[in-house]
This record gives structure tokens, C-alpha cells and sequence, in this order.
């Protein structure tokens, strides 16, 4: 079952991802007024679907474990071809599916693929983390994966909140390293800043676009932002020696 069915089943998450665009919108790229906002909860979302699963939605750790299978079970790097390939599939699809109708079905459909991509984002680096020997359970772990959905900028992220970059050593017990900083106030920055950036993709590409078109230019940006935050992956967890 793809995102876009388990997220019609879903009619919280659905919910949650309107109010997150809403709030995004009305705040104009601040950060939300509080904890408990629309965007908050929204990352909190992607955070615990993305690595944890749900419905028939595989964690992180299980494509990990299917990406090791075979000759890629000593050869992480061949693993993790394999995540970063299946998920650039995955959100190609979904963004041609949600600017096919141009203009005229997007304010629908973009809502449910801010959440989708994410999701699908947040799966991959997790996977990824996995399998280079991290523990996806660790409150630090979590925030780096969250940190690693801005791309390029994952390092001011993290730099902002007290974390260099991660030492690839001990994959266990680095919770004790992390920041004072609620984890909330670290999604929250998160989140307002992926936002921010999905609505100026979003208003540059399907503004005028018209069906047809429009998925093109969806499947090409959601590919082009997913090999961003997929290399961001790739320097935030080294293999663990």
C-alpha cells in the first residue's frame, strides 16, 4: 500500500498536514507560537510514521533490513543505493500524482503529499542511519534524522541546537550528548523550515502550471529535494566503525 492510501485512511494525519499549510502560511516563515501547533505536530507526525511505521507502512528499521538482504548484507553502501533508489521511485510518483491536475486539484492534493514526502524522506534517512549502525530508538538519533529534511542545511540545524556533526563511533547511548533543548523546540525549527521551503517549491511550480505539466515539474522537484536531503543523510551518519 502506497503513503497516499494509508493517508486516506487516515483522517488525523490529513488533517494535521491542512493545519500545518494553514499555519505556515499565516505565520509567514516564523516559527510557530507554540508547542503544541499545527506544524509541530505535524513533524511529530512524519517523525514517528517515518521511522516507526504504521498501518502497513514499514519502520525504517525494517528497510533497512530488507535493503541488507543478500550481497548487501556486508556492503552497506550497496544498502544504502538501495533506500535511497526505492524512495526516489516513491516520491517521483507521488509528485507527478499531485501535479497532474495542475492548478485545479493541487490545493487537494498538497496538503496529503507535504506529509507524504516527508514521510517518505524521514523513512529513507532512518534507513539509512540504520544501516550505517545507528540506533533509531535514541532521542538524539531521531533529531538528526529530522535535522537531515532541510538538506544542505541540516549542519546549521544541528549547529543551532548545540550538536556537531556525529562521531562514527559509538551507535549507542549518545542521548546522554543531547542539548537541553526540548525536542520540540528542535522539530518546530524543523518543521517551520521544510514548510517554508515546500510552499516556495510549490507557488514556483504549479502556479501556472497546467495539467499535465504540472506533474512533471512535481516529480522532478520532489526528486531533485529528496537527493538533497538523501546526501545530507550520507555526511550527518558515517559509518559506524
Amino acid at each position: 500500500m502506497g503513503i497516499f492510501s494509508m493517508l486516506r485512511r487516515d483522517e488525523s494525519a490529513k488533517k494535521t498536514a491542512r493545519q500545518a499549510m494553514k499555519e505556515a502560511k499565516s505565520t509567514k516563515g516564523s516559527a510557530p507560537a507554540d508547542s503544541g501547533g499545527a506544524v509541530q505536530r505535524l513533524i511529530d507526525s512524519v517523525r514517528d510514521i517515518g521511522l516507526d511505521g504504521k498501518l502497513t507502512y514499514s519502520s525504517a528499521a525494517d528497510v533497512a533490513r530488507k535493503a541488507q538482504r543478500g550481497r548487501a548484507r556486508k556492503r552497506p553502501e550497496k544498502a544504502v543505493r538501495r533506500i535511497v533508489r526505492s524512495h526516489r521511485r516513491g516520491v517521483t510518483v507521488a509528485g507527478f500524482l499531485t501535479g497532474l491536475g495542475g492548478a485545479i486539484t493541487l490545493p487537494v492534493l498538497l496538503p496529503t503529499n507535504v506529509m507524504e514526502f516527508y514521510i517518505q524522506s524521514t523513512r529513507m534517512v532512518g534507513a539509512i542511519a540504520a544501516v550505517r549502525g545507528y540506533d533509531l530508538d535514541d532521542p538524539e538519533i531521531r533529531v538528526r534524522v529530522l535535522a537531515a529534511l532541510v538538506g544542505e542545511e541540516s549542519g546549521e540545524v544541528l549547529k543551532n541546537i548545540g550538536l556537531g556533526p556525529v562521531a562514527g563511533v559509538a551507535a549507542r547511548g549518545v542521548a546522554g550528548r543531547l542539548p537541553s533543548t526540548p525536542q520540540s523546540q528542535v522539530a518546530s525549527a524543523v518543521g517551520s523550515r521544510i514548510l517554508k521551503r515546500f510552499a516556495l517549491r510549490s507557488s514556483r511550480l504549479f502556479g501556472k502550471a497546467i495539467p499535465g505539466l504540472g506533474g512533471v515539474l512535481g516529480a522532478m522537484s520532489d526528486r531533485s529535494q529528496l537527493n538533497k536531503i538523501a546526501e545530507a543523510a550520507k555526511r550527518s551518519f558515517p559509518q559506524v566503525s
